[in-house]
């Protein structure tokens, strides 16, 4: 089936992070944020914690309730207020290129998704990992700038709030990158028919595949 092949990074943070992720044609704008939550460490996963939003052409697309209430059927900041459960990112992203997924409106997280690739021969009906580098950033850690502080306490055994801040790190789900881990969590971001037939497996277990590698049966 076709897919694409897109990178994702995060914006004005050091160390770089950035995660290179397949994802099935016709991903709704939700979908997107599903991926995006899964192959990070933010929790919006578990339930509707902080909002999103993608600012293409002349949409504001958000899953906000107040700002999609609030201007249904007028425009706000100029574009469009339109809510990303039905809108596929299909033609944005062959179109434009890549988008800016910004998310947690008072942390300001900005994610640049650049589209890759377009393939053909990608069979699962949920994204994939295919590479990563970089542990993401916590939730509510403060955005960039109190990323930038947390880091420096985090890696620091001498400061005062060493071990409260790594305990504060634990509850926030602030873990390295592990592909596998990532990958099996980005199976419940399923939108499309797997094309088993299509796939090298035994009994719905991958043995070998071109996106995601081969697997203990």
């Amino acid at each position: 089936m076709k897919a694409y092949i897109v990178k994702m990074s995060f914006e004005n943070i050091t160390p770089l992070v950035w995660r290179r992720v397949i994802l099935p044609a016709g991903a709704t704008f939700h979908r997107l944020h599903q991926t995006v939550q899964f192959v990070t460490n933010f929790q919006s996963y578990f339930e509707p914690y902080h909002s999103f939003s993608v600012d293409i052409e002349d949409n504001f697309i958000t899953n906000n309730m107040m700002l999609l209430e609030e201007y249904k059927g007028r425009k706000y900041v100029g574009k469009k207020v339109k809510s990303p459960t039905h809108i596929k990112i299909d033609q944005y992203i062959e179109i434009d290129g890549g988008l800016i997924y910004t998310y947690d409106f008072g942390d300001d997280w900005r994610i640049r998704i650049v589209l890759e690739e377009v393939v053909e021969d990608y069979y699962f009906g949920y994204p994939t990992v295919l590479d990563g580098e970089g542990t993401a950033p916590p939730e509510d850690v403060g955005g960039p700038p109190g990323y930038e502080e947390f880091l420096k306490i985090y890696h620091d055994p001498e400061h005062p709030e060493y071990s409260s801040i790594r305990m504060w790190a634990e509850k926030q789900f602030y873990r390295p990158f592990n592909i596998n881990q990532l990958n099996d969590g980005l199976k419940n971001v399923a939108y499309k028919k797997t094309e088993w037939q299509h796939i090298h497996h035994e009994n719905y277990r991958v043995i070998t595949d071109k996106y995601r590698g081969a697997q203990n049966i």
